[in-house]
């Protein structure tokens, strides 16, 4: 007898996949670039001093499309320091982090790293200190071919052909008191639309990002988002959304169901983001680029905070170690993504490396997978296709902070070119295994490709520097599929990934 049902129908589809669904953020943050990517005295660096065992890492992990340079870090950031000759690049101090910034990589050497690792390259410009005429002049350089003084000059720094970046975010975070340059949703809406405007009167073809609310929890959440788009809805494309989830005073069962606030967040935004467009009568529908997610035990971080005078080249910030129940919820969140990528269709996992990331890096020595790599790595590379949506019918549990939450969650991915299928589902159960039968006749698939499933007798096991394989992905218990029924047997706490062809 089963625990939990799930049936896949070919016409229950969410969207077609887009890759940068799968994208992640690089910020220079602590060791995130510098003794993260790029260490050129490193044993497996290149002659631009990136790390080569961090760019296989990357390339394992399938991220898509990266978000850069920041994050706080953008809003008082002046692009044309970090481009030219390295020996002339001024050493500058970093606000949103209290840090030296050496400038040392930049642009340029950024697109070369991402053309390492296959990633598309997503900018940020800087709206808190800077303006329109700065985020022009960073375009004309990154885009722009030849002819011109700021293309001619990208030229002349060693990088003949244009950057072509299609998506660009303005600003980061601006209704946050920690940015530099916050402003209210009045200001920043009519700055976003004529930066804009500018940019599209540039190339037409651009997509850009205007910025949400820093978080569901802040008091502007709603409200910035109508105000900002009432002012910037006909010129941008995307609206921003940031969220991060921890664990909290030991509440496992609140934690598991994160993404129950992840599907209100969206909900919120995109009844919102419709609103504006209903009432200004614009038919364009405006998306969502969850370009700053993640597990973030950032109240352990702010309780520890101490003032600090001094300025220091790359501290070690924000290096959280994950546990395999990080990795479940981290599964569950992009579970969540997926079943709403109708209208989020791009995301950013932040960060990539060492920060809040699920690459780790020691200087002069090894990199290695955090357990949240890998359900980012196997979603990223069995999901093809389009999204179906599953129909589940599984029980339900308390929990003290989303109220019920189901036991089961899933989504499945369905590509008609080759008849494959994936399907993605967690086990939130505290203790219980869940006997799974998944109805996949309607697909037509035959076989289990694969299947594979993270946990572990500890919901705490965690990979370090000491023990860097301790948590891994194990075979799925069990994964059957006869006369069109998948039968797969979930450890507590765990997520699994399942291909079918």
């Amino acid at each position: 007898m089963a625990d939990s049902t799930i049936a896949l129908d070919r016409s229950a589809r969410v969207a077609p996949i887009d890759r940068r669904i799968f994208g992640s953020f690089v910020e220079h943050l602590g060791r995130c670039v510098y003794d993260g990517i790029y260490e050129p005295g490193h044993p497996t660096a290149n002659e631009d001093g990136f790390r080569l065992d961090v760019v296989e890492l990357v390339r394992e992990l399938g991220a898509t499309t990266i978000r850069y340079p920041g994050g706080n870090f953008v809003s008082a950031f002046r692009w044309e320091d970090s481009v030219g000759p390295r020996d002339r690049r001024p050493v500058r101090r970093d606000l949103a982090w209290h840090s030296l910034e050496t400038n040392q990589v930049g642009l340029d050497e950024f697109a070369r790293f991402l053309k390492l690792t296959g990633s598309e390259l997503m900018l940020a410009v800087n709206l808190g200190t800077r303006g329109i005429q700065e985020a022009l002049d960073l375009l004309e350089y990154a885009n722009h071919p030849s002819g011109t003084a700021l293309s001619d000059w990208r030229i002349a720094n060693g990088t003949p052909e244009p950057h072509d970046v299609r998506m660009w975010c303005l600003g980061n975070e601006m209704d946050g008191p920690w940015q530099t340059g916050y402003m209210t949703a009045d200001d920043y809406g009519k700055l976003a639309a004529r930066t804009a405007q500018a940019m599209k009167t540039a190339d037409r073809h651009l997509e850009l990002v205007v910025c949400g609310s820093s978080g569901s929890g802040m008091p502007t959440f709603g409200e910035w988002e109508r105000i900002v788009l009432e002012h910037a809805y006909e010129h941008v494309d995307f609206i921003s959304a940031h969220a991060y989830y921890q664990e909290r005073g030991r509440d496992l069962g609140s934690f598991l169901a994160s993404s129950l606030d992840m599907q209100y967040f969206i909900d919120t935004v995109v009844s919102t983001a419709d609103h504006v467009g209903n009432r200004l009568k614009n038919r364009k529908k405006i998306n969502i680029s969850f370009d700053e997610w993640n597990i973030w035990y950032l109240d352990e971080h702010m309780a520890a905070e101490k003032p600090v005078d001094e300025w220091r080249y790359a501290p070690r910030l924000i290096e959280d170690v994950y546990t395999v129940a990080d990795a479940v919820v981290l599964g569950n969140l992009l579970i969540t993504l997926l079943k709403n990528h109708d209208r989020v269709r791009s995301a950013s996992l932040a960060q990539l490396v060492n920060v809040i990331a699920p690459i780790m890096t020691e200087p002069g020595g090894a990199a290695w997978r955090q357990t949240t790599f890998f359900p980012f790595s196997v979603t990223s590379r069995l999901a093809r296709g389009e999204v179906l949506r599953p129909s589940i019918r599984t029980g339900s549990y308390d929990t003290a902070v989303h109220g019920e939450a189901a036991l089961v969650d899933a989504v499945a991915t369905f590509d008609e070119a080759d008849g494959s299928a994936a399907l993605f589902v967690v086990n939130r159960s505290l203790t219980e295994t869940q006997t799974v039968e998944v109805d996949v006749r309607d697909l037509g698939v035959t076989r289990v490709a694969e299947a594979l499933s993270l946990w572990d007798d500890d919901v705490y096991a965690k990979n370090t520097l000491q023990d860097q394989n301790r948590v891994g992905l194990r075979p799925t218990p069990r994964a059957s599929l006869a006369d069109g029924t998948l039968t797969l047997e979930l450890p507590p706490v765990s997520w699994t990934a399942v291909a079918l062809g």
